[in-house]
């Protein structure tokens, strides 16, 4: 079996001063919950012969994150990479990782994080695979191969589902199912003295630029801010049944429930 896995990842802004995401070198980092998927396909690789790539679009800071994957063991990172993606929402984002997927060849599996840490939409997986039309299974914890039928479990609740799928598929992983690996130095030594990184461009994807960036989303981002919560905590004190009676009455004066 020879597996074809691409994983798609995403360099996220660590920080938005006064609430714009500058993208710089020492401001920008791998999507911490792409690791997961990245880990849930090189466990495939050892398994099962799987070639893994890396695809990101973004900037050309969006490299280290790249450098990473294959630091961890990815065999191919591709950056799509041209000015007229800037601002780009999720769903151009989606046609654009698309487009490059379809120009990549066939492929049997397609990994997303669940989301990002910095816009946290959550959404670019599942839009990514309406546009493919192919099946989307969402917050994977479990994937394996059983008597030549794939199976798949995911989280939802306190429930796990389990669902059998036929390749190709698209799927979000969940980080508490595949914890990454560390990555060791000498693949990040690998990585960066003999950088592979493939670039692709709007002319390669057959995009235009009113397609892509602000012209061709519909939604936009107004800024980036941390919300800070306004939190207290209180103790109840003496016995559990003065304790309940307590919390009822604090409860009902608030309005959640009825006493």
């Amino acid at each position: 079996m020879s597996l074809k896995i691409t994983v798609c990842i995403k360099s996220v802004v660590r920080n938005a001063p006064k609430g714009v995401a500058r993208r710089t070198p020492d401001n920008c980092e791998l999507n911490p919950f792409d690791r997961p998927a990245l880990e849930a396909a090189l466990q495939l690789q050892s398994t099962y012969g799987a070639t893994v790539t890396a695809l990101s679009m973004g900037p050309s800071t969006a490299g280290a994150a790249l450098a990473e994957a294959q630091a961890m063991g990815a065999d191919r990172a591709v950056l799509i990479n041209d000015r007229a993606l800037a601002e780009s929402d999720t769903l151009v984002t989606a046609r654009v990782l698309s487009r490059a997927i379809k120009q990549l060849g066939a492929f049997d599996l397609l990994f997303f994080g669940v989301r990002t840490s910095d816009s946290d939409t959550g959404q670019v997986g599942p839009q990514t695979a309406a546009v493919l039309d192919i099946p989307f299974v969402s917050r994977v914890k479990e994937l394996g191969l059983t008597q030549e039928q794939w199976v798949v479990r995911r989280g939802i609740d306190d429930w796990v589902e389990q669902w059998y799928i036929t390749l190709p598929v698209a799927l979000t992983v969940d980080p508490r199912g595949f914890p990454p690996r560390p990555v060791g130095l000498m693949g990040i030594s690998h990585a960066y003295r003999h950088p592979t990184i493939e670039t692709m461009r709007l002319r390669d994807l057959n995009l235009t630029a009113q397609e892509v960036g602000l012209s061709g989303s519909p939604t936009r981002v107004a800024k980036l801010q941390h919300v800070k919560r306004k939190r207290s905590c209180e103790m109840l004190t003496g016995e559990p049944e003065n304790q309940i009676e307590a919390l009822v009455e604090r409860l009902s004066h608030r309005g959640v429930m009825e006493s």
